[in-house]
């Protein structure tokens, strides 16, 4: 028998792509655009954690949102790669939704955007507004 652990060898690792001020706006625009839409962060937030749900579930966790939509945002999600569809081949028809690894990978950049959120300092009286500021006034 031949000992494969040592013939195995790693490729040594890349270089980490050096971005640009456009290359990093352009990757930021296109992930944006990936996670735009009023209920697509909804349904990731219920998918998070390896959650396997039903259309149906999806359905009644978000009551807000309507079938139609609910079936356009999923689509866009599992063409982007971020979403799994699963269809069970049964009578009455059965499908799942899931993230994919790399929709899971998300959840820690979500959270961080969260936090970062959080730390928004209370707005100053006078400047809640981007006219307030006077440079508006004539």
């Amino acid at each position: 028998m031949t000992r494969t652990d040592e013939k195995v060898r790693y490729l040594p690792e890349g270089k980490p792509i050096a971005h640009t001020p456009f290359s990093a706006a352009s990757g930021v625009e296109e992930v944006i655009r990936m996670l735009e839409g009023r209920w697509k962060l909804v349904i990731l937030f219920h998918l998070f954690g390896g959650k396997v749900l039903r259309f149906s579930d999806l359905e009644r966790a978000i009551p807000a949102i309507s079938q139609k939509m609910l079936i356009q945002q999923l689509r866009q999600l599992e063409r982007d790669g971020i979403v799994t569809r699963i269809v069970h081949h049964q009578v009455p028809p059965k499908v799942e939704y899931r993230l994919t690894d790399w929709g899971q990978s998300l959840c820690p950049a979500l959270d961080a955007l969260l936090q970062w959120a959080e730390t928004r300092p209370p707005a100053e009286a006078g400047h809640a507004s981007g006219a307030a500021d006077g440079a508006f006034q004539t």
